[in-house]
């Protein structure tokens, strides 16, 4: 079930947020969190219901290893149970996402030929791994109160956050199962929530799914690109990532707010940035933030010396780009982002600083130009489209753009055989213009305020949204 279809919007969320407003209303609240963990299965398994045992399961071992560790006393045993349930959880992942990516290799490596499985991935497999592996370090580091069951399946399942995040830490959002403010029904959370979600699904449905004709037609037609179409196509799927991801990070902030409750920021304009290092402090917040408490820090961080520090940097953002998915293109792109940071943290030690126009067109190109390996469907792709990208023997214009500059300059400039135009670029620079320019949603929504306006502006995005339904297609980062 998409947040962007009829059937989420005009049935399952309508009925689950009455039905729970009137539970909560009961005053027991143990059976409307129930009715939330089921609804959110529901939710769940309306994808693949193949999978619902598989994450049952998975919520049930990671309880009861947490139950442990948390019940039981000796250093021994505790530890025991720690690796065991971060092993648990890594072999489910690296089964499901990985295994036929591991023996296609081996079988070119050594020529041999062992069967794939032909897995398919289950849905939020990923998301609600982490999420519970921080949930079973916590535990053993005594950081956790010994939550309820009911509680602990909420933490992890709640549809808003279940399917492409944010990574929820069980101290943001289990104790707002127990704030009794919660119960009661708050008209601006509600309004607030219905406002950030109109926008983000304005925000997917008209703006990310339109550039996504433009990405998806270049990329099917890869051999027929010229430069200028190349970096049309690739900014195409730059801007089209943003607002996917940004429009889903939107959508579940304001899904839990019409329940009362709050998710963390997970997006936070990210290609303002004016270096890499603060990139990665607005894309993907929580993932980021997963990596360095239970990665980077244990390993050492930066205590123990550059060398330590630039190779614990490269790991985390290597391992980032196999988490996001299992092929080839996925490790480029995690080593090339490990790359900058290294470079960009040796960068940092020297007395010397780049104008910010100049720190954001570096930054930005950086991020566009890996977004390729992110995008393409393998290595061969990926680098045939940056050949094209920056093979300036085939620079061409659009025909329009062409026409216009040969009347400007009285020079015959080369057409493009393509089929992009002027109003594809005007496209682009306005998308690129709102990112740049615009307040954010996040702070259109810390400065939101119920009224007349607000509710003509949200009901205005709906409907225009609603249009936009026939081609419902899912989030990006749903793959992962």
């Amino acid at each position: 079930m998409l947040f962007n279809s009829y059937v989420f919007i005009l049935c399952f969320l309508p009925i689950v947020l009455i039905s729970y407003r009137l539970l909560v209303r009961l005053e027991n609240q143990s059976i409307a969190k129930l009715f939330l963990v089921g609804a959110s299965l529901y939710f769940y398994s309306f994808w693949n219901i193949n999978y619902l045992p598989l994450m049952i399961a998975s919520i049930f071992v990671n309880y009861l290893i947490a139950w442990v560790i948390n019940k039981k006393e000796g250093h021994l045993l505790k530890k025991t149970m720690l690796i065991f349930g971060v092993s648990f959880n890594l072999f489910l992942l690296g089964y499901y996402k990985y295994y036929d990516f591991f023996i296609e290799n081996v079988n070119g490596l050594f020529q041999t030929n062992m069967p794939l499985l032909q897995l398919a991935l289950p849905l939020a497999i990923s998301f609600f791994t982490f999420q519970q592996i921080a949930y079973i370090v916590d535990t053993y580091r005594g950081e956790t109160n010994g939550y309820t069951f009911v509680d602990y399946t909420l933490f992890v399942t709640f549809f808003p956050q279940l399917i492409a995040g944010p990574i929820v830490h069980h101290s943001e959002i289990i104790p707002q199962f127990h704030d009794k403010k919660n119960r009661l029904f708050n008209l601006h959370h509600f309004s607030s929530g219905l406002y950030i979600f109109a926008i983000g699904l304005a925000k997917k449905v008209v703006v990310a799914d339109t550039f996504a004709l433009y990405a998806n037609d270049g990329y099917r037609n890869l051999e027929a690109l010229t430069f200028v179409d190349s970096w049309v196509t690739t900014l195409a799927y730059t801007l089209q990532l943003y607002f996917d991801f940004s429009g889903y990070c939107d959508m579940a902030i304001g899904l839990a707010l019409l329940f009362n409750f709050k998710l963390p920021v997970n997006f936070n304009s990210p290609y303002r940035s004016l270096t890499i290092q603060d990139f990665w402090r607005r894309w993907h917040i929580t993932l980021g933030r997963f990596f360095t408490q239970y990665l980077y820090i244990p390993l050492g961080g930066s205590r123990k010396g550059p060398i330590i520090t630039y190779m614990n940097l490269f790991l985390i953002f290597f391992i980032s780009g196999i988490w996001h998915g299992a092929g080839w293109t996925f490790v480029v792109w995690g080593a090339l982002h490990g790359v900058a940071s290294v470079l960009y943290r040796m960068w940092s030690k020297l007395p010397f600083r780049l104008p910010k126009v100049v720190a954001w067109a570096v930054t930005f190109l950086f991020v566009h130009v890996a977004w390729v390996y992110f995008r393409a469907p393998d290595l061969t792709v990926a680098n045939t489209m940056i050949y094209k990208m920056f093979d300036v023997r085939s620079f061409d214009l659009p025909p329009a753009a062409a026409r216009v500059m040969s009347d400007a300059f009285g020079v015959n400039f080369q057409q493009a055989t393509y089929y992009f135009d002027l109003q594809l670029l005007l496209y682009l620079g306005i998308g690129l213009g709102v990112i740049v320019v615009m307040r954010n949603s996040i702070s259109m929504l810390k400065a939101f305020t119920p009224s007349v306006k607000a509710g003509v502006f949200v009901s205005l995005l709906l409907v225009i949204s609603f249009f936009y339904f026939t081609r419902v297609s899912e989030f990006i980062y749903f793959n992962f």
